[in-house]
């Protein structure tokens, strides 16, 4: 059975951290620190109105960060009442999920693959390369419960890697990247498959991940695989003045 949209908003809340929260009034606000839209946005987490919004927007204004909230399916009153303070949508994502065991089925193909923590300086380096430097390399350290850097290589090269960590039964795979020379060459299915296996290990029945819609490879990977879409969200921005 496949987890609600809703735990694996809080399986990525656990695996992928912000450096701080505070309640204000209906809001998680998110200190994070350059980490990105993920741990940066606020959430609505109780009845609200209009005129909250604005507390919302100083108290990331305090943070030094840009007024972001993520809207999560079903929050179609949020998303109207932002698009009329000049609120635009960026970066709509999809929720993918599946059961640990339909990516294990068939055996693991012939390369070599780790998982280790810390995160070797090679698999450092590939994330520098894909845009994933310091500052989301905080959000790995910051995460608490068990967690592991998976790295991939192919003829005895380097292939990808990824970040994978446990919440509950619910094991999600994040930063994953690979070499733009090893595209196209299995790395990413690889990648997957190497965090379930780690997922197994670690007594998780579910892998599930979070990707941009605009990531037309990666969405069709995990379609590939097998994985349902369990949900979405989208962030929208506040579009400065021309």
């Amino acid at each position: 059975m496949m987890p609600t949209q809703d735990r694996l908003y809080a399986a990525m809340e656990a695996t992928w951290p912000a450096a701080a929260k505070q309640t204000l009034g209906p809001w998680t606000i998110r200190d994070g620190q350059g980490g990105g839209k993920r741990v940066s946005a606020a959430t609505a987490d109780g009845a609200w109105t209009p005129g909250d919004i604005a507390a919302a927007e100083a108290a990331m204004a305090k943070l030094g960060q840009p007024a972001l909230f993520q809207v999560r399916g079903g929050e179609e009153a949020l998303d109207a009442a932002l698009a009329a303070r000049g609120y635009v949508v960026v970066d709509p994502v999809t929720l993918y999920a599946i059961d640990v065991d339909d990516l294990l089925r068939d055996p693991m193909p012939g390369y070599v693959h780790y998982a280790v923590w810390e995160p070797l300086a090679i698999q450092r380096r590939i994330w520098e390369k894909g845009g994933i430097g310091p500052a989301r390399w905080a959000v790995m350290d910051r995460v608490t419960g068990p967690k592991s850097a998976l790295l991939t290589r192919r003829d005895m090269a380097p292939g990808g890697t990824a970040f994978v960590a446990l919440d509950g039964d619910i094991a999600m795979i994040h930063a994953i990247e690979v070499l733009p020379e090893m595209r196209r060459k299995g790395m990413g299915a690889l990648l997957m498959r190497k965090a379930a296996l780690w997922a197994r290990d670690h007594g998780a029945q579910t892998l599930a991940l979070a990707v941009t819609r605009g990531n037309t490879g990666g969405n069709a990977l995990y379609r590939g695989l097998g994985m349902t879409d369990v949900g979405a969200y989208h962030y929208r921005i506040k579009e400065e003045p021309r």
